[in-house]
């Protein structure tokens, strides 16, 4: 059974009674009343692309004469996983076309025909036909083919290993395969502006090769298998590796400027460059003028339909935007290199010139993006501390004096609470999440009913009395309904 990543459909049809020449000229005359875009023809057949409608996604029909018949192939050039009969309802179109003409065209009217072709195919030798995009696709012969590098194919499969390796050590760590929790991501190196920005800028790339799940691993590294086998085959290997790790880097520093406590892991931002940097080829003469087309509503479809997608909850958008953004501008940027691929200088530079555009775009940014929450985070450290010396009170000795306590309980304790209190509305008049604005008035609440306690305890003490353990017990039960409560109890 035949291996491959794209839905296909293959048959054979027979020559019959017809001379090489003229089978050739029918099978080409049946593409183009077909309204098919017509690519790279030789005498032994042709690569054509069918029109984009609701009916057909511009697959690729490849026609290859051999001996006494033409092996027809009608493949998707999109990613889709299924193509719902639309490559069979092609080879069938196409045959019932061939039928047609094979009745209606005369002997002299073939011949007249070949001439012309003749002609065509004289010019196209002339100049050297690049092989369509999905050529590389023949590569493919078994699964275990998607993990072996190979040339044309060599960097896409190493990047694929390195994001398995890196999920089956995360699960072998302990991580949930399903839906790993938010603190085995951070440990790993996922992208959280908090932390990101606080030094730990490794996290802008090492959040590209984490998933969040089995399920995200796989529909990402299908996506990256199918762009791979398109692009790297244009770009070269350097060049390739350079935008995956670069877009990579741009998407997580848009996300992190976007995204105050989104915690970002995953492959699609990269992934959405590689698309990006395809989308920008595709608008220049790098690629073949009958392949960019067909090939330009495909990766398009699948762009705006992911990007959609994209606006549910939990999906970061602002990575894939920024994977994509910065994609097409490295397409262009890598254009002259590509179009001079003997120019090592051209290639070299282009190279070292927008990794250091790129990481110097995302120091910028980082520099300039406010830390609100890593601020937020400092002072509830310090908060905590000064809660636990103004709890100290609860741990004097017995044999404290009473002079000794009510200065314990004014100058340290009440003092203590009362400078919480300033921090937290300090805090409380930045930009915080709604939730955060709430924890602060609870905390707020929270030490107000303290300083209430603590002056019932400082009056129990300089009076030497008990009766006011009612009413400290009172304020002492409402103190821990607040804990309770900032607990999720």
């Amino acid at each position: 059974m035949a291996f491959g990543l794209s839905p296909k459909y293959i048959t054979e049809l027979p020559a019959g009674e017809l001379s090489g020449n003229h089978f050739l000229v029918l099978l080409l005359e049946a593409a183009k009343q077909l309204n098919w875009n017509i690519g790279h023809t030789s005498e032994y057949g042709f690569v054509a692309y069918t029109k984009f409608s609701m009916s057909s996604w511009a697959e690729e029909v490849t026609v290859n004469i051999e001996g006494d018949h033409a092996a027809l192939k009608s493949e998707c050039t999109g990613n889709q996983m299924m193509d719902w009969g639309k490559n069979k309802r092609n080879i069938e179109s196409f045959e019932v076309a061939f039928a047609e003409l094979k009745n209606q065209l005369m002997t002299e009217t073939l011949d007249q025909k070949y001439e012309e072709l003749k002609k065509s195919l004289a010019l196209a030798e002339a100049e050297p036909a690049s092989a369509p995009p999905t050529a590389t696709k023949g590569k493919l012969t078994n699964v275990l083919s998607i993990f072996w590098p190979t040339q044309g194919y060599f960097v896409t499969p190493i990047i694929v290993n390195l994001n398995i390796a890196v999920f089956v050590l995360m699960v072998i760590s302990g991580v949930n395969f399903m839906l790993p929790d938010t603190e085995s991501l951070l440990q790993w190196g996922a992208n959280l502006r908090s932390l990101t920005l606080q030094g730990e800028y490794w996290r802008l790339l090492t959040c590209c090769f984490l998933h969040i799940g089995i399920l995200h691993l796989l529909f990402n590294m299908y996506a990256l298998v199918y762009i791979g086998l398109l692009l790297e085959p244009y770009m070269g290997k350097l060049r390739f590796a350079a935008a995956y790790l670069l877009t990579g880097i741009a998407a997580s520093t848009v996300s992190l400027w976007m995204h105050e406590q989104t915690v970002s892991a995953g492959a699609s931002g990269a992934i959405f460059g590689m698309y990006g940097v395809f989308v920008a080829l595709l608008t220049t003469n790098i690629i073949d003028k009958s392949v960019r087309k067909a090939m330009m509503s495909s990766i398009l479809v699948f762009v705006v339909y992911n990007l959609a997608n994209g606006v549910k909850a939990g999906i970061d958008n602002a990575a894939h935007i920024g994977g994509l953004v910065s994609g097409f501008a490295i397409g262009y940027l890598f254009y002259p290199s590509l179009k001079n691929p003997n120019r090592t200088d051209l290639k070299f530079g282009s190279v070292a010139g927008v990794a250091l555009a790129v990481l110097v775009g995302s120091f910028i940014v980082c520099t300039r993006v406010p830390n609100t929450m890593a601020k937020y985070e400092a002072k509830m450290r310090a908060f905590v501390s000064m809660e636990n010396m103004a709890l100290e009170v609860y741990h004097m000795p017995k044999t404290t004096s009473r002079d000794s306590l009510k200065m314990e309980i004014k100058d340290r304790g009440l003092y203590y609470w009362n400078e919480m209190i300033k921090m937290l509305n300090e805090l409380d008049r930045q930009e915080l999440p709604d939730e955060l604005h709430a924890r602060n008035r609870s905390l707020i609440y929270y030490c107000e009913l303290r300083i209430k306690s603590y002056n019932y305890i400082y009056k129990a003490v300089d009076e030497d009395t008990d009766k006011y353990k009612d009413s400290i017990q009172a304020y002492n039960e409402k103190i821990q309904s607040v804990i309770n409560g900032l607990k999720g109890k």
